[in-house]
C-alpha cells in the first residue's frame, strides 16, 4: 500500500519517544527520506534522553519531551507544536504516551502500525496503516513507513550518520588505543519488570580475559548510571584476572557512541548499545536467551548474535518460535544461563580483530 506518491509530502512529522536502540533504527528511515525527498522538511518529537543521543541530526529539527516533567511535558510539547500544520504524521511509536502526544501533531494523513503491532490502541489515533508484515525485524518494520510513502530501501541503507564532536572523539581517544584491538562490554539491558536479559557478571569476566590474553585486546566495561549497572562494573572488575577499564556511569550517550565508533566490537545484551554499535558499523555480539533476535538483534551483526532463545522457548514454553507471539519473551532468569562462555568465545574468533586497528 502507498499512502503518498504523487504529491510527496513537504512536512513531516515523526513520533518516535524512545528507546534508544528504536531511535537509533528509527534514523536509516529519515535518512532514506531525507535522500529520496530532499525538498522535505522533518519535524521528530522524541524524549529527552534520546534527543541527547540523536542532537544535530542534520535536515531534523527535534521537539523534546521531557517524561520526567510530568503532566506539565504535555502542555510544552502542545505549546511548541502549536500552529504547526503537516502533510503526514509518521506515527512510529504504539504506547500510550506516544499515542497522547500525536494528538498534538496536525497533519492530514497519520500513518500508524497495521492492527497486530499497534499496541494501546493506536489504530484510533490513526488513519492509515503500513502493510501488514509478520515476523519482521524492527528495522525492516520501521521501513515500511517509508514504503508507504513510496520511499524505498536503496543499496546503501540502511545508513545512520549520527553527528560527533571533536570532543566526543577526543574523550573516545583517552580510553581506546587504535593500534591495538579494543572489546567493549556493556553488560546490563534497561532495568524492567521481569525482564530477565542480563548474563552472570562472572561470565562477562572469563570473556573479558579470553579478550585480553588470547586476542591481545584492551577490555572497556559501559553503561548507564544505575545502582545495577554499577554493581555489574564492580563484580566484573573484581572477578577479572586481566585489566579492565570501567567507565560505567562516566559517559554520556555521545561520548558513548564515539567509544564504540572505535572500538573493535562490542558484547551486550538485547539492550540500546548493539544498536548503537550498528549504527556506528561497530560489530555487536549480542546475547539472546529470553528474547528473539530475528526482531531485536543487532541489525548488521546477526551471524554473530548468541541465541538461545529458542531453545529457552523450548525448555520453558514446550513450544517453537514459529507458533508463539512474534517478539514474546521468556519471562525466566535462568534463560540467559543458556549462553556459556564458550558461545561467547566462538563468536570473538569470528571478529576480525586486525579490521580497526592501524597499521
Amino acid at each position: 500500500m502507498v499512502v503518498v506518491r504523487d504529491n510527496p509530502p513537504t512536512r513531516l512529522c515523526i513520533v518516535r519517544l524512545s528507546a534508544i536502540g528504536d531511535v537509533c533504527n528509527t534514523v536509516p528511515v529519515v535518512r532514506a527520506i531525507q535522500r529520496a525527498l530532499p525538498q522535505s522538511s522533518i519535524t521528530w518529537v522524541i524524549g529527552k534522553t534520546e534527543h541527547a543521543l540523536l542532537s544535530g541530526l542534520e535536515g531534523v529539527q527535534f521537539v523534546v519531551l521531557d517524561k520526567s516533567r510530568g503532566f506539565r511535558a504535555f502542555l510544552e510539547l502542545r505549546q511548541q507544536l502549536a500552529g504547526q500544520h503537516f502533510d503526514l504524521l509518521l506515527h512510529m511509536h504504539a504506547s500510550l504516551r506516544a499515542n497522547l502526544v500525536s494528538l498534538f501533531v496536525s497533519s492530514k494523513i497519520r500513518l500508524g502500525f497495521d492492527r497486530a503491532r499497534a499496541r494501546d490502541f493506536q489504530w484510533l489515533f490513526c488513519n492509515k496503516y503500513i502493510d501488514a508484515i509478520d515476523r519482521q525485524h524492527v528495522v525492516d518494520g520501521f521501513f515500511e513507513f517509508s514504503n508507504a510513502i513510496d520511499v524505498h530501501r536503496k543499496k546503501e541503507d540502511p545508513s545512520w550518520n549520527i553527528p560527533l564532536s571533536k570532543a566526543e572523539y577526543e574523550f573516545a581517544s583517552r580510553y581506546i588505543d587504535d593500534t591495538k584491538p579494543t572489546l567493549v562490554i556493556s553488560p546490563c539491558a534497561s532495568q524492567r519488570s521481569r525482564n530477565y536479559r542480563n548474563w552472570r557478571e562472572e561470565r562477562y569476566a572469563q570473556v573479558a580475559d579470553y579478550a585480553s590474553s588470547a586476542l591481545g585486546a584492551s577490555v572497556i566495561l559501559t553503561g548507564g548510571n544505575t545502582t545495577l549497572e554499577h554493581h555489574y562494573g564492580r563484580r566484573v572488575c573484581e572477578l577479572a584476572e586481566s585489566r579492565v577499564v570501567n567507565l560505567i556511569g562516566q559517559t554520556t550517550l555521545k561520548q558513548f557512541l564515539a567509544i564504540l565508533e572505535r572500538a573493535t566490537a562490542l558484547i551486550c545484551p538485547d539492550s540500546g548499545p548493539g544498536h548503537m554499535a550498528t549504527a556506528t558499523g561497530t560489530p555487536a555480539i549480542g546475547l539472546y536467551g529470553t528474547s528473539n533476535p530475528s526482531r531485536t538483534g543487532p541489525y548488521l551483526s546477526q551471524h554473530l548474535v548468541v541465541d538461545k532463545y529458542s531453545e529457552a522457548v523450548q525448555s520453558q514454553l514446550n513450544e517453537t518460535v514459529k507458533n508463539i507471539r512474534w517478539g514474546a519473551r521468556i519471562r525466566n532468569p535462568e534463560a540467559m544461563d543458556l549462553i556459556s562462555v564458550e558461545d561467547v568465545v566462538q563468536k570473538l574468533r569470528q571478529v576480525d580483530w586486525d579490521s580497526k586497528s592501524l597499521s
